[in-house]
């Protein structure tokens, strides 16, 4: 599977209303350990076998998501399940780190 890329207007069916969990990468164009960060995330997206989903939000695209997530720094990384936040990390992450956070 290939990372989602999410919108204000496909964040509710993607994230919140999604059947399996859901790591969503809050990210900037600017933001330096974000560019570090996105070769792991695609990998994670690539290895799911549908029982998770990978989405990123650019936090500068959609800032009422990122206000409503109190998302205060970038790279934040929360799972989502049932559509609520789960498991939470800021900052640069490992693929094992990421993996343990969906518990796959």
């Amino acid at each position: 599977m290939k990372e989602i890329i999410l919108t204000d207007a496909t964040f509710e069916e993607e994230v919140l209303k999604s059947d399996v969990p859901v790591l969503v990468d809050f990210w900037a164009t600017w933001c330096g350990p974000c560019k570090m960060m996105a070769p792991t995330i695609e990998e994670l997206a690539e290895e799911s076998d549908g029982s998770y989903k990978v989405a990123k939000l650019d936090t500068d695209a959609c800032p009422a998501i990122s206000t409503e997530y109190a998302i205060r720094a970038v790279p934040t990384l929360m799972v989502f399940k049932d559509g609520k936040v789960v498991n939470t990390a800021v900052g640069v992450q490992t693929k094992d780190a990421l993996k343990k956070l969906l518990n796959v």
